[in-house]
C-alpha cells in the first residue's frame, strides 16, 4: 500500500501519523512484530533514517517496544491504543468544530449539520 506523503508538513510527522492509524485500526495489532525500519522506509519510499525518527517517536508514545535481538512490536497494552484513537478523534472534532465556527456556526449547529450529513451518507449506502 503505497503511502501518500505532502510536501506541506515534515515526513516524518505524517509517517508517524501513518503507523498511528495502522495501529489504531489493527493492521498492525497488539503484540504484532513491526517489519524492519529499512523495511518500512522502502514500502513508504523515505530515507531509514526519517522511518527511525517516526519509529523513534512511536516508542517514547509507548505505542512500540523494542526488543533488543527480536525486533519492534506493537504494545500489548490495548488500553494505550484506545487512548491514542480517542485522542486524535478529539483532535478531528476539534478542528471541525473550529472549522465550522469559523464558517459561523455555533457547536450546536455543528453537531446538528454533521448528524444530517452521517444520515445522508447512511442513505446513500
Amino acid at each position: 500500500m503505497a503511502w501518500e506523503l505532502l510536501p506541506d508538513r515534515p515526513f516524518y510527522t505524517q509517517l508517524l501519523e501513518h503507523l498511528q492509524v495502522r495501529i489504531m485500526t489493527g493492521v498492525y495489532a497488539a503484540g504484532q512484530r513491526l517489519p524492519s525500519v529499512r523495511d518500512l522506509a522502502e514500502e513508504a519510499s523515505v530515507n531509514v533514517n526519517t522511518m527511525q525518527r517516526a519509529l523513534t517517536e512511536l516508542e517514547q508514545a509507548g505505542l512500540v517496544n523494542t526488543q533488543r535481538t527480536a525486533g519492534r512490536f506493537i504494545t500489548g497494552d490495548q488500553g494505550r491504543i484506545d487512548a491514542l484513537r480517542t485522542d486524535l478523534a478529539a483532535l478531528q472534532a476539534r478542528g471541525y468544530l473550529q472549522g465550522m465556527a469559523r464558517l459561523g456556526f455555533a457547536p450546536q449547529e455543528a453537531l446538528a449539520f454533521l448528524a444530517r450529513q452521517a444520515h445522508q451518507n447512511e442513505g446513500a449506502k
